[in-house]
């Protein structure tokens, strides 16, 4: 079957790292993993973060000039012609404006993975967003959840004919996490200076404004307020236009590495002890599941979907959302309690080797994907 795969807010190929790049990528290769003919159709980005009316007006009028030129190009005879539109991540700040239209010409099943839907922002400045999100889940044949919170506001709007699936989000899993750690420790301890007999803490996130950066500055005053007699390190990974204010936050011990590749991010999962990201408004954090799939207990901020990745008290501690002292807290317990991080640790592997694995999430994904074209029409 051949699949036109979008990503309204940030394509799969996007040259800036991020955990939503990630599972963008990660959907396109398990739809080709199936057996499909999987094509990248637009990197046209609907994204406003400002929630200016006049700037969401352009983009509804580029989404059309966008939608006309794909639907001409797919008419044609002779040209690639997809089965099957697949959206990943749409929301009232970054809306399908060219999916439901192609898909409606073309009269093919249109499905939408990771969808949101936010009824307080019907009134105020996303307003015209809104409706397009509206919209847009008024018209999908198959909605993929990948939050568990975002069910109960789409299910209020949620079309008698279309099927709704929740889907863990996953990623190829590291099986040598042992044999990786002993060799890892040996690089960092020698390439930072770090002493082996120290906690090793790892944070790993993006550094820009709003969410990220409010994460940030309630790890830096949860740090101030760890009580332990233990050494520890903490090393930040990551890059983006707010990292000088970043940097400030924080102390002279701390170890700031920038931006790393997945190889060279593999080193520290494998080696650090304990994972940090206080996760404010976070959906569920690809980091996250990346530290928890090596092994690492951790502690984030209990929003959103982290519940779904970081079981509470079995992988690690989940964390009253902006709340440096009890973040702080939970970061102590782990950092005193040796056991207590061996017994998270086996949890964090079993936990996603069992839910979150590439294969079992892809088979789930193309089984729900033929019943969609069976049930809606398609190939």
């Amino acid at each position: 079957m051949n699949i036109g795969f979008y990503a309204p807010l940030k394509s799969p190929d996007s040259a800036i790292p991020s955990g939503d790049r990630e599972m963008a990528k990660l959907l396109y290769r398990s739809l080709q993993n199936q057996g499909h003919e999987v094509k990248l159709v637009s990197r046209f980005k609907s994204r406003e973060p400002e929630g200016l009316e006049e700037r969401q007006k352009q983009l509804q009028l580029q989404g059309e000039q966008v939608s006309k030129e794909l639907i001409q190009e797919f008419s044609t005879i002779g040209n690639w012609r997809p089965d099957l539109w697949f959206t990943y991540h749409m929301f009232y700040k970054a809306p399908d404006l060219i999916g439901p239209k192609v898909s409606a010409a073309l009269k093919i099943p249109y499905v939408v993975a990771e969808a949101s839907h936010s009824p307080k922002r019907a009134r105020g400045r996303w307003s015209l967003f809104h409706e397009e999100v509206e919209k847009t889940i008024a018209h999908a044949d198959l909605i993929i959840g990948m939050n568990t919170n975002d069910h109960a506001a789409i299910k209020q709007i949620i079309n008698d004919n279309t099927r709704y699936e929740e889907l863990r989000p996953f990623l190829k899993i590291n099986k040598h996490r042992e044999r990786n750690k002993i060799t890892g420790r040996r690089y960092l301890e020698k390439k930072h200076k770090l002493p082996l007999d120290s906690i090793w803490l790892l944070t790993v996130g993006m550094m820009r404004d709003g969410d990220k950066f409010a994460s940030y500055k309630v790890l830096s005053e949860a740090l101030t307020k760890i009580n332990t007699n233990k050494s520890w390190n903490l090393i930040i990974i990551g890059d983006g236009p707010l990292r000088t204010e970043v940097e400030k936050l924080f102390s002279k011990k701390i170890i700031f590495t920038g931006q790393l590749t997945s190889n060279q991010l593999q080193k520290y999962y494998s080696s650090a002890d304990i994972f940090l990201w206080p996760a404010v408004n976070e959906a569920y954090g690809m980091a996250l599941l990346e530290a928890q799939s090596s092994g690492m207990p951790a502690v984030a901020g209990d929003t959103g979907g982290v519940g779904d990745i970081l079981r509470d008290n079995e992988t690690g501690f989940l964390s009253k959302q902006g709340d440096a002292a009890d973040f702080a807290d939970k970061t102590s317990t782990l950092i005193d309690n040796l056991e207590l991080r061996r017994n998270m640790s086996r949890q964090a592997l079993l936990i996603t080797n069992r839910d979150h694995s590439f294969d079992l999430n892809s088979n789930k994904l193309g089984s729900w994907i033929s019943e969609t074209c069976s049930r809606v029409g398609g190939l």
